[in-house]
Order: C-alpha cells, then structure tokens, then sequence
C-alpha cells in the first residue's frame, strides 16, 4: 500500500501586501520608470541588496544571504515521523506547489491520499486542493485531518464527497489504523477520531486522546538542522481571536525532564542545531518552565518559542532564559489598550506588556513582539495607544497584523451584538468587515499610517516582514542593535519608492540611508564578486 501525504503552508500572506510597490516586492511586476529614476538620483541605479557585503574579522561577507536553513512544518514533520514509524511507502507534495500551480504528482500508483489542512482557513482554499487531487487520482480515497477539518469535518463530508474520512485529533493512533482499514478495504469504526462514510450516513467516532507524556515524541532519519517540537496540545487560554481551542479542546504537555531528553537525543541523532518549540505559549506552566531553566543549561541546546507577557517579568528571568540558550521569543502583547486586551479576553494588561518589554530590550535576547489592529470594539483612538507606544517606546522587532475573521468558531461571534461585528463573506480572511469600533478599510488605513509612521519616526522598531528570504541575523559577528540599525537603513531604502511620490524626496531619503549603512560597514556592491571568486576557487 503507497500513500500520498499532501501538507504545508497555507497560500498567501495577508500583511505581505504593504512591500507591494517596494524593492521587497517580489511580485515580479519590475521597477518603474519613476523608481528607476529615484534610485539613480540616490547615487545606487543598479541597487540590489543581494549584492550588499559587510566587514567582519577584516574581510568582506555577504549581507543578504538566500536562507538555507528554515523550520520545517510542524505537521509534515509529525506526519512523516508517524508514517516512517508505520513502515509506511509514501511520497509527499508540498502544498506551496499547488498554490502557484507548479506541483507535480510524483510518479507511481497510490491507494490513499494524506490530506493535512492546518494551514487552510476557507472551503476555498480547501476546494482547491481537493480540485487538484480529484483531476489526478479520481478514484484514490482522501483522508483529511488537522485544524480545518477538525472544526469543519461535517460541512466537509456534506461538500465533498469526494472526501472519505476526516481524522480529528491526535493522529499517532489513528493515522496507522487508518492505513490499515483502507488497505484491507475494512470501515473505519475502529479508528479514534475519524468522521466516515458508512453507506449514506456519516458517522463520528469519538476521540482520544494521546498521553505527550508517555508517547514518544516525532523522530525521523538523518540531519535536521532545526527542528520543529511540539510540547503541549490544546491551550489554557480563551483568547476570543483564535479557534485553535475548539479544534484540541483538552490541554495536555509534556514534562520538563521529557523536553530536555528529546531535545538532546535531536541534537545527538539529527545534529540539530537549533529547537523551534511552535506551541503558543510554551512559557506555561510556570512550574515547568522553572525546571526547564534548571535543565537546560546543561542539556546545550539552543531554541526558540513562543511566550506570554506576563511570564516575562523580570531581566532575572530574562537572564536565565539566556543561560538555558534561548536564542529568541515570541510574545504577543496584541494590543496596548488595556480595554482593548479585555475584549480580547488576552489576560494580560498593557502594564504587563510594558513590563516584559523593558526587561527584554536592554538584553542580547531576540524577541519579536506581535500586535493586532482592528480587533471588534478597538476604536482609531484606543488603537492609538498601541500606534503611540511602537512610534515613541518600542525598540526591536514587531509585526502588526491586519485583524481579519477566519472562521465562525472563534469565540469572538459570541459579542457579534454587543460589539456589532458585521462580516461580508466569513470564509474569506481578505473580506470587507465592520464593528462598533471601525470597518476593514478603516482599520487597513490605519494600519499603514501606522507602519509607515514608525519606519520614518522610530530608529529603533524594526517591522518583520522581509527578513524571511534571508539568513537572520543578517550579520552573526555583531550584536543584536547594529543589525536592528542595518535593517532599518534596508527597510527606508526599500520602502521609499512605494511611499515617495516625488523623485527628489525619495532620492534624499535613499541617499541618506546607504551613507549610514556605510558608516555600519555596509557596502552596496562585492556580494557577487566575493561569490565569483569563491567560485572560480573551488574550480580550480
């Protein structure tokens, strides 16, 4: 029996859209006449910030390296480790492909079709999958599991028929069942979790629910660099933005003992270099965080994770973070209105927010800081408060996210009176929206005002946003504050076209900039040349 295993990302990005009409732009659509003429008034016309070098131990290195390492997915991982665990003959496609139309199916027949949907949000987004697979594997059975379908799994067997089962929950043990039923033409009834088709009837078996504890945690075969690790499932926490909740409702983790011994057989066995610990709040619960920072120090293994607020509450704990060899968090403080954070149900207030952020902005600690704008009941003058503190306070990294309305499962629907919360189209996160507070175009509105205020008003906050494409820090050698400066400079250089309409403004402006990435040690030209001669090194 041979398996087709189809995961991965989603198929767009929404806050993407502000590098449109940048040099960040990546659409393809080229530099106009107007942006041409700019970069050349700048004194830079054949600008490519791929070509930039920096000074490092007397040399020149390349700044803007293409990245070669990225976390893995953490459902293809855990998928492909369940399958390899089955001795299991599968061939995956990575659903990236399906989305630009460049997915090939890999060659050789297939008895069933592995369909994970965590990263899709709309029967849209799921139709085109399920379009995909129809037109090359008519008659091959489809099982689906992971977020959408978890929440969706009765509106999907109703619309698609051409679906067989939806697995909800844990797939440790129901996915290996799931071979085996449909390799020996069995029904499902034994599967924990699974939605099936019995004759015309749709039937629901109910869930399990897997011990993180005793289970063995995802291994699979050969180096991994980085690796992607799952502590907890479900979540002690009701923010009213986020569904994730309904879709594991039983909050379960492992212990501290357990993470550190999986994170040191990774690095014995993979090489991992590095541990990207994707729960929400991996922070939680206090007690097992307290024996983490007695573990890890020891164990020599650098990661990252996600964190709440008020867990960071001191330059002590920030401290010991470092010991452990954290190398960077993740925090979402969302809003800086504590009103706002109530309707939110976030608990935490903005004085925590504040708090966390002090004691990380003075330490070599990465941190990427998240907020939100737009959320129902958020007023332009409530926003104002988190706008206010990113243009005069914040230093470091952040993102602000474009409120958009992903499914009706997200506890917010429960203030759809209260707060007014009008919704074009549910099932499209682009759709136009309204609440008490502003409408989508308000909030959009605000939003750029917003982005473009800090970029040109705070030398300090640096949006995070096209720095993916690269390997980050874009220069290791220094600290944390001279490549948030680099990055700064980039950031005004690449945006000026998009943001100057008149030539002379945007020209200064570019100008200006590449004379303190000079000062930075930032040179505009040598990249490809130091590429060239390494080359032509290793040739001969």
């Amino acid at each position: 029996m041979r398996a087709l295993l189809m995961c991965g990302l989603g198929p767009s990005y929404v806050n993407l859209d502000y590098l449109r009409g940048s040099l960040f732009d990546t659409s393809g659509t080229g530099r106009d006449a107007r942006t041409r003429a700019m970069l050349e008034r700048g004194g830079c016309a054949d600008l490519d910030f791929t070509d930039f070098t920096y000074t490092a131990d007397g040399g020149q290195r390349t700044l803007c390296r293409p990245r070669t390492t990225s976390v893995p997915h953490l459902t293809t991982f855990t998928l492909e480790a369940i399958l390899q665990e089955a001795d299991q003959d599968y061939a995956r496609v990575d659903l990236a492909g399906v989305w630009s139309g460049q997915a090939v199916l890999p060659p050789g027949d297939f008895d069933v079709v592995l369909l994970s949907t965590t990263y899709m949000w709309s029967k849209a987004i799921f139709a085109r999958v399920i379009d995909w697979i129809a037109e090359r594997l008519p008659s091959v059975p489809v099982v689906c599991g992971g977020q959408y379908t978890n929440l969706k799994f009765l509106q999907v067997m109703s619309d698609f028929p051409g679906v067989t089962a939806v697995v909800r929950g844990d797939g440790e043990q129901a996915l290996p069942a799931v071979l085996k039923a449909v390799g020996a033409n069995r029904s499902l009834e034994a599967v924990p979790g699974a939605v099936w088709r019995d004759g015309e009837r749709v039937r629901v078996n109910p869930l399990e629910y897997l011990d993180l504890e005793a289970h063995p945690s995802p291994r699979l075969k050969g180096r991994v660099p980085i690796v992607p690790y799952e502590s907890m499932r479900g979540c002690p926490f009701d923010c009213k933005f986020c569904s994730f909740p309904a879709a594991s409702p039983k909050w379960r983790y492992k212990s501290a003992e357990k993470i550190r011994d999986d994170w040191m057989a990774y690095a014995a066995e993979n090489d991992a270099q590095m541990i990207s610990a994707m729960d929400s709040t991996f922070t939680v619960p206090p007690t097992r965080l307290r024996k983490l920072l007695e573990l890890l120090p020891a164990a020599g293994v650098r990661w990252e994770g996600f964190s709440r607020a008020n867990t960071v509450d001191s330059a002590a704990l920030v401290d010991a973070l470092l010991e452990a060899h954290c190398y960077k968090l993740h925090i979402g403080f969302e809003a800086m209105s504590d009103e706002v954070l109530k309707l939110m149900s976030k608990r935490v207030t903005a004085k925590q927010n504040r708090r966390a952020f002090h004691a990380l902005r003075e330490s070599e600690l990465g941190y990427v800081i998240f907020f939100m704008i737009g959320y129902p009941g958020e007023t332009p003058e409530l926003f104002g408060e988190t706008r206010d503190f990113l243009m005069q306070e914040y230093s470091g990294h952040f993102m602000l996210n474009f409120f958009s309305i992903s499914d009706e499962t997200m506890p917010l629907w429960q203030d759809r009176e209260r707060l007014k919360i009008e919704v074009e189209d549910p099932d499209d996160t682009h759709t136009w929206w309204s609440h008490i507070g502003m409408n989508s175009d308000d909030a959009r509105g605000l939003q750029l005002d917003a982005l473009d205020g800090i970029r040109e008003q705070n030398d300090d906050a640096v949006l995070l946003l096209w720095q993916h494409q690269f390997d980050h820090w874009l220069m290791p050698e220094r600290s944390r504050r001279e490549n948030l400066r680099v990055e700064k400079c980039m950031e005004r250089i690449a945006l000026a076209p998009r943001v100057h309409t008149d030539v002379d403004t945007g020209a200064r402006q570019i100008h200006q900039q590449m004379r303190r990435l000079r000062d930075l040690g930032v040179e505009p030209t040598g990249a490809r040349a130091l590429a060239a001669r390494a080359l032509a090194g290793a040739r001969s």
